[in-house]
């Protein structure tokens, strides 16, 4: 009998599936808008995005040596933030932009906190937030080779016209890894059939928002308008790769669908009402900072845990 009965700590159920393959398959779904990203915007795009990987790895090998940590450059998790914050900077950056970006959301954001699985919110979100807030007319500045245009957003807040198509391809201005959303969107399919995401969270995001939108928007539920202003900004690139991240959003269900409720009027209320009409990178990261009360009063009570007594 002693053979079948085996004591151990949890967890009991093992899957697989690691850190690093899951890792793996962000980078590999990033690469359709990393390259449409390289070819729309030029060679400066894959500078940035260089500088912006290989200063997040080796920021945190360097942040193990000191601390004397075992290193993590081995589970990808590095190359994921440094390749999510080049895709969501504007290419006419400074070259030490994604530099000082990478090395706040490596050592800032994730290592002083514990490393990854203690981060509280999303790290390339986190140190783009930080590059806004620090330099703004420098993250705001959307041009290419000094001529300066506006984005699709941009020009919808402006009642501009803004050609679907042109937002669809990618032919238009904004971050690196923003503008096409056809290639956000492949890669965002492969997530979804290597099960590396739960679709629970990016559909309950752009539903909300959409309905946002449609009742304050000020042009009521036009399709057109509202598959522009999907399709226009981060809200595809943040919905499937940053809002789905497994450290920063809810465990359960229920959590997870009023996170993707919150992001959505979050989203929605920044581009009606905010000076910038974006709002994605600040609607996840506040959500993020929700995350620890939306498990609060979601997360199951154990069985059998015992009541308060009546006094």
């Amino acid at each position: 009998m002693s053979d079948l009965l085996n004591v151990s700590s949890n967890p009991h159920i093992r899957s697989k599936t690691t850190t690093s393959s899951l890792m793996f398959s962000v980078i590999v779904a990033l690469l359709p808008a990393t390259g449409y990203g390289i070819f729309h915007f030029g060679l400066k795009a894959f500078y940035i995005i260089a500088l912006a990987v290989f200063t997040a790895v080796c920021s945190e090998k360097l942040f193990c040596i000191i601390t004397k940590r075992k290193s993590t450059i081995g589970d990808f998790s590095a190359i994921v933030t440094g390749l999510l914050l080049g895709l969501n900077l504007p290419v006419s950056v400074p070259l030490w932009i994604p530099v000082l970006g990478s090395f706040f959301a490596i050592v800032v954001v994730k290592m002083l906190f514990g490393g990854l699985g203690q981060n509280f919110m999303n790290p390339a979100l986190g140190a783009r937030c930080f590059l806004v807030i620090s330099f703004a007319s420098i993250m705001t500045d959307f041009s290419i080779d000094g001529v300066s245009s506006a984005t699709p957003l941009q020009a919808m807040r402006a009642g501009d016209s803004v050609n679907l198509l042109d937002m669809l391809k990618g032919n238009t201005l904004g971050t690196i890894g923003e503008t096409s959303a056809l290639a956000l969107l492949i890669g965002a399919v492969l997530l979804i059939i290597l099960n590396v995401i739960d679709v629970s969270i990016p559909l309950t995001y752009i539903g909300t928002f959409v309905v946002f939108m449609g009742i304050f928007g000020g042009k009521g539920f036009d399709a057109i308008f509202l598959t522009q202003h999907v399709l226009g900004g981060g809200l595809i690139l943040g919905a499937f790769f940053m809002a789905t991240d497994y450290v920063t959003r809810p465990i359960t269900f229920a959590g997870r669908i009023i996170y993707g409720i919150i992001l959505g009027l979050l989203t929605g209320i920044f581009r009606v009402f905010g000076p910038s009409g974006e709002g994605v990178s600040y609607a996840i990261i506040l959500s993020n900072l929700l995350v620890p009360l939306i498990e609060k009063v979601t997360v199951p009570t154990f069985f059998g845990k015992r009541g308060t007594k009546n006094a």
